[in-house]
């Protein structure tokens, strides 16, 4: 006896379809992982006797991810998450111990047959089930065939059994679509998600989103909501005029009449006042309204948010608990045209006795049903149908309602078309000319069962013949202005989604649901869907960089392609190849042009931060200004709310509570680190330039003020002698571990350790024109000749300052210093130093020569 394991989906699965199987003659128990249930019974299997072990999983078994080190946001650059990171199938639920408990029932077996949904994600999981526990079972004869895959569509006798009789193998190709598709969301989702979020989260306070996350289905769908929202903004009310004319056929009666030109945006209309109007033309029609076609996926998402207020992902929750408990067909379907082997009446019989349909029901059942419209073909399963009866107090709330939608539509389908008589009278008013239009059914067909699709009642037209006189019982020009279109609806939003290939009918309602999680739009009043200030600055973001992260146009390509590896017409490794490296060029331009979307958050969010503490006062207001130590680093004055930045990648701390004498701000101390450079700077001058030879972003070491004490004019000492531009600057705050540092670049010079006190002479050296300095030492650590204290030279020319002089970020030695004893001037401040003040130390070709023995 052959022993044959079988395996669904979800746990209520397993147990219907082992019901149907095993006729109710069953023995259950629990699984290992205490989630799944095992259903025995012994039957017939390929016309052998078999003992058959039905069990399900939950969902996927495996998810993709990044191995170890790459799940780090901090240790990784996302860059390397499109190509050199690798990734691994890891257990989606690791309590549950799936793959444990597949190896343990599966062990021993002979067969397995798949009992998974029938779409590419089921097919997905039909592998990840295969990869757990063919490993265990029993080796098979070299062409004895071993896994079989059961295609069903609901859970009726009717269906299982047929599946069971009809087993064939699962799809190899429309797995390897779904393993595409998730390598693609994972590593273009991660390195865009990881990024931005790193770049704006803590930058700016009030985002409200834990997570600035980037999908690549996803930013389309919030790129359709932006949209409207742009449309609206810059909609501008044009005024056009409406002419309204109204006759009286009867003494109590009247007819309002439609101007055959509707509207017109200029007024250069006469209006010509008439006792009476000419009727021009009388015709009856007969029209007729269809019934729907079959109902699929994305229409019922549609009707679930516009007529029922449900969200797409709730109602697609509903409906999979309506499937997996019977009472309807498989929920996720393209499909809107029913095979020609449907038992259709089958279906019908099952609303027999609800009252709420059941004269409609009786009757087409009697008269005769009619065959539904053709419609589209997906070739994955039948239109969404019900299954078997049901009562609102079964199913309850949204579930009835769900249901009761579902099942309406599907006996409107085979229901007649609505027919009614159409009738229409021309009138003519001097050069202008009118219509009424009459509607009067004849036979409401599909409309009984919907009435929500009924033709409104309106009032019969008399009878009348052409050149019939009838009185103008009013005329008159109206004046009206256009008004903006609405935000979108979820019901308008799918339907973008499913015109432009973003998402398939199943992941549609993850990727709305996913816009309101992050918010990027809220849900208001009717469904609508109104972006947030987040969710309009990075689609505007997305836009002003690269317009394609955003438009749908290379996203649905990309899902024509994952749909050519599901037909095996395309190369999974090329595809995903191919994609990957589209995508990791435009994250490298992304990446690069980050500040253009940088200039747009600073426009709607606050830098404020919940870890903001009082630092230094405003010059303004003289309020403690906010420190924002997150990345990017900068002040905030809520008074005067002024946001000042500051430089970054080091620490900031209040300067000695000393001011600017500009502005009267604080100083603050802004430091690389003990084996850095440290400079103080004016927060407002650092962001607003005081002087014309100064740049934003310039601290007080290129400060070029005359007289501030902090200033490169008083601290500076000589021109550096590795950059072209750069001035070496004191450190006055570095004592006792003195030293001075290029204001440029990264070259800092260690002297005089142990110094009392360093200053900057106004007097400068003859031979190189830079500033001297006076330097005082204690007694007891005077490193000068003869037990002196003090000593003035410049630190270039000075042989007596030789050995005190230590150059870092530099392979350097200590040159034999040339030009001998720098001779002490008596000179002002002008000679040797730029208008304003800068010091602008010459370099002689001897001098020079000297120095470069410093960076060998």
């Amino acid at each position: 006896m052959k022993t044959v394991l079988m395996v669904a989906e979800k746990p209520s699965l397993a147990q219907s379809i082992a019901k149907i199987l095993s006729r109710g003659n069953m023995s259950s128990r629990k699984g290992l992982n205490g989630a799944c249930s095992v259903h025995e019974y012994t039957g017939s299997f390929i016309g052998q006797s078999a003992h058959f072990k039905m069990t399900s999983v939950c969902g996927h078994v495996m998810t993709l991810d990044f191995i170890g080190k790459y799940n780090s946001w901090d240790k990784v650059d996302p860059a390397e998450l499109f190509s050199k990171a690798p990734t691994e199938k890891k257990e989606a639920n690791p309590k549950l111990t799936m793959v444990k408990f597949l190896q343990v029932e599966g062990r021993g077996c002979d067969c397995i047959v798949l009992w998974l949904d029938c779409d590419k994600e089921g097919e997905n999981i039909c592998f990840e089930v295969l990869d757990a526990v063919l490993p265990v079972m029993n080796k098979p004869r070299s062409t004895e065939r071993t896994i079989y895959r059961a295609k069903f569509s609901s859970i009726t006798d009717t269906d299982i059994c047929n599946a069971m009789n009809h087993l064939g193998e699962p799809n190899r190709n429309e797995a390897l679509s779904v393993d595409a598709r998730q390598e693609l969301d994972l590593r273009i989702g991660c390195a865009f998600t990881r990024f931005q979020t790193k770049y704006f989260q803590g930058k700016y306070g009030n985002l409200d989103s834990s997570l600035i996350s980037f999908g690549p289905c996803q930013t389309p769908t919030l790129g359709f909501c932006v949209e409207r929202h742009d449309k609206i903004q810059s909609f501008k009310p044009e005024t056009y005029w409406v002419l309204q004319a109204k006759v009286n056929p009867e003494k109590e009666s009247s007819l309002i009449l439609d101007w055959d030109r509707v509207r017109v945006f200029d007024r250069m209309i006469e209006i010509i006042h008439l006792p009476v109007t000419k009727l021009q033309n009388f015709y009856w029609e007969n029209k007729v309204k269809q019934r729907p076609l079959a109902l699929n996926t994305v229409e019922m998402l549609r009707v679930a948010s516009a007529a029922l207020g449900m969200g797409p992902q709730h109602a697609m929750q509903i409906a999979e608990r309506l499937y997996t408990q019977g009472y309807i067909s498989y929920p996720r379907t393209e499909t809107t045209h029913y095979p020609e082997n449907f038992d259709l009446k089958g279906c019908l019989r099952q609303q027999a006795n609800n009252p709420y349909w059941a004269e409609t029901v009786k009757a087409l059942l009697s008269e005769g049903i009619n065959r539904p419209r053709k419609g589209h073909d997906a070739g994955d399963h039948p239109p969404i149908t019900p299954m078997r009866a049901a009562t609102e107090a079964e199913l309850g709330g949204d579930g009835w309602r769900l249901y009761e939608y579902i099942t309406r539509h599907f006996i409107a389908t085979v229901s007649a078309d609505c027919k009614y008589l159409q009738t229409t009278i021309s009138f003519s008013i001097g050069p202008e000319r009118f219509t009424c239009i009459g509607k009067v059914v004849t036979s409401p067909g599909f409309t009984e069962i919907m009435p929500w699709h009924s033709i409104p009642l309106e009032e019969s037209l008399p009878h009348c013949e052409k050149g019939d006189l009838f009185p103008i019982g009013e005329i008159k020009l109206l004046e009206k202005q256009t008004s903006p279109p609405d935000y979108l609806t979820e019901a308008e939003l799918i339907t973008l989604m499913e015109k432009h290939g973003i998402g398939t009918d199943a992941s549609i309602p993850v990727h709305i649901n996913n816009i309101c999680q992050r918010n990027y739009v809220t849900v208001e009043s009717g469904r609508r869907l109104k972006p947030t200030n987040l969710g309009i600055v990075l689609v505007h973001g997305y836009y002003k960089i690269d317009a394609e992260l955003v438009l749908p146009t290379i996203r649905s390509a990309v899902e024509k392609q994952l749909n050519l590896i599901a037909l095996g017409k395309a190369n999974y490794h090329q595809v995903l190849e191919h994609t990957l490296d589209i995508f990791k060029r435009k994250f490298h331009y992304f990446v690069d042009s980050i500040a253009g979307m940088d200039e747009l958050m600073e426009v709607s969010f606050s830098p404020l931060a919940a870890t903001g503490k009082p630092l230094s006062r405003c010059g303004k207001c003289h309020r403690f200004m906010k420190y924002i130590q997150a990345k990017p680093s900068r002040l905030h004055c809520s008074h005067c709310d002024d946001t000042y930045s500051l430089p970054q990648n080091g620490t900031i701390k209040l300067y000695k509570e000393l001011r600017c004498p500009l502005d009267d701000f604080e100083l603050v101390l802004w430091s690389s680190g003990s084996r850095g450079k440290s400079y103080p700077l004016c927060p407002y001058c650092y962001n607003h330039p005081p002087f014309r030879d100064m740049k934003k972003g310039m601290g007080c070491n290129e400060c070029t003020h005359p007289t501030c004490q902090h200033s490169l004019s008083m601290l500076g000492i000589g021109q550096c002698v590795e950059c072209e531009n750069g001035v070496l600057v004191l450190d006055s705050t570095s004592g006792p571990k003195w030293k001075m540092a290029c204001n440029k670049c990264n070259v800092i010079v260690h002297f005089f350790e142990n110094a009392h006190k360093v200053r900057v002479s106004p007097e400068t050296c003859d031979l190189c024109d830079a500033a001297l300095v006076d330097v005082d030492f204690n007694k007891a650590k005077s490193p000068l000749p003869g037990d002196e204290t003090q000593h003035s030279g410049c630190i270039f020319c000075d042989p007596v300052f030789q050995d005190l002089v230590e150059l870092k970020h530099a392979a350097m030695r200590h040159p034999m210093h040339r030009g001998g004893q720098g001779k002490r001037q008596g000179r002002g401040r002008g000679k040797g130093r730029r208008p304003g003040g800068r010091l602008n130390p010459k370099k002689p070709k001897d001098k020079m020569a000297a120095l470069a023995a410093y960076f060998v």
